[in-house]
Parts: structure tokens; sequence; C-alpha cells
């Protein structure tokens, strides 16, 4: 029964008019802060009925974010990569090379108005994605994000494979999910990944999954017409390659 209702919850996440959320791809590495300014003028202007829904995937030069319920803490080497901090819901990620992001600026008022189910909805897209390369993969309580599961001979634990963190206002969605694909895992030590420890941090190529990515982004798009509906090609809103240098030459510290 709770399964039923979620699902029919769920399904509320579907446009009742069909129209199509645009779906645009950036080429390179866009720049965090142009990410966010694009974000929140898209918002805007959908929450003024002057835009249509976007789902924006990119990838990040090497990055840290802190989300609004991060603590200082948990960023464990400031100096390694530049610090952002966020508006989003969360704590502490890592962006960059070889992890898709996928922003995501939905109007919930056409979508049920309900910001859990709305973030269901992103754990079932995320799924699905996965399960597109044969990747079982769920949600764990207490525990933001998604999550797989993985054993050998005498042992077993749970690595995080993507990330959530989302936020909304006048019922319109942004900032969204990162799905490691093949980024390096090692960046992430950085860091206490959304504040949770005891855990490690897993991707595509990780687990013997040879993923590129555009076939991680052609997964994306499978699941997401399955949750949220119909998708249309679209326009991204920031161009342009971020050479990035050396990483002795990459700027730190606290932005």
């Amino acid at each position: 029964m709770l399964s039923q209702a979620l699902s029919e919850a769920v399904s509320k996440l579907i446009r009742e008019d069909g129209r199509p959320v645009e779906w645009a791809v950036s080429t390179g590495y866009t720049p965090y802060p142009a990410a966010v300014a694009a974000m929140e003028a898209r918002a805007a202007a959908i929450a003024a009925g002057e835009a249509a829904e976007l789902v924006w995937l990119l990838e990040h030069p090497p990055l840290y974010t802190a989300g609004v319920s991060s603590k200082d803490g948990d960023l464990l080497d400031a100096a390694r990569f530049p610090v952002h901090r966020s508006g989003r819901g969360g704590q502490f990620t890592y962006h960059g090379p070889g992890q898709r992001v996928a922003y995501v600026m939905l109007d919930l008022n056409a979508r049920g108005r309900d910001v859990r189910t709305f973030v269901r909805g992103l754990e079932q897209w995320i799924s699905g994605a996965l399960a597109e390369f044969g990747v079982p993969a769920d949600v764990r309580e207490g525990r933001v994000g998604v999550w797989v599961e993985r054993k050998g001979p005498g042992w077993a634990r749970e690595d995080k494979i993507a990330a959530i963190g989302v936020k909304v206002r006048k019922w319109v969605s942004f900032h969204g999910i990162s799905l490691n694909v093949e980024p390096e895992l090692d960046h992430f030590s950085g860091i206490v990944p959304c504040g949770i420890t005891g855990h490690g941090v897993t991707s595509l190529v990780d687990l013997g999954v040879p993923a590129t990515m555009d076939e991680a982004d052609a997964a994306l798009k499978t699941s997401f017409r399955r949750v949220f509906g119909d998708t249309a090609d679209g326009a991204s809103p920031v161009e342009g390659r971020v050479v990035m240098p050396d990483a002795a030459e990459r700027p730190s510290g606290r932005v």
C-alpha cells in the first residue's frame, strides 16, 4: 500500500498539459558562478511564465560546493579546489570532470506542489537511469542521494553514486543532481560528502561499466521521461569551455 501510494504521488510529477521540458547539454566545463546565475535567471523566468522548464546537463571544473546545511568541519582540504557557498539544500559535495551534473528547473505548480514527492521523483529518475546499465541502485533512510551495494569475498559495503541537492523558490526548482560517470574519485577525499561518514563513493566506470558521458545522458533522458514526462531540445543557458590549469596552478579557497 505504501509503495502504491508513493507511485501514485510520483505520477503527479507529469504535467497534465503534456508540455515538454526543454533538455539542453553544454560542452566543456561550465564555471559554477555562471551556472548559478543562469539557473537563478531561468527559474525566475519560469515562475513569471516567461520561459519553459529546463533540464540542463553539464560538467564543472573541479570544485566543492557547500549547501545550506554544510558544516565547516566536513571541509577536510579547503586548499585543494575552489569552494563555493551554495543556496541549495544539503551539505558539501564535489563537482568535476567525468561527473554529469543535471540542473533541474521545473514548475512544481504544474507537478503537484509537493517538494518531498519531487525529491522522490529525482531519486527514481537516477535509479532508473542506472538500471539502463544493469546497475541496481536505491535510496537509504537517513542518507541523501542514490546508493549501490558492493560485495566481495568477506566484505560488503554501500557506496554513493549520485547526489541530490535542490532549492525551490515560488514552486520552481533549481540546482539538481549529479551522477558519477568517470570522475576522479580521489577528489572526493577533500570533503565529507553530504556529511555522511562510514561509506564510500563510486562511479559507473568504478563499478566496471565503461559508460561514456553520451551514454549516461541517453539513459538519463530515457528515465526522466518515465518520471517527469516528455522532453524537447533546448538551448544551453551558458556555453563555452573552461581550460583547466594544472593542479599546482588551480585557485583555491572559499568563493
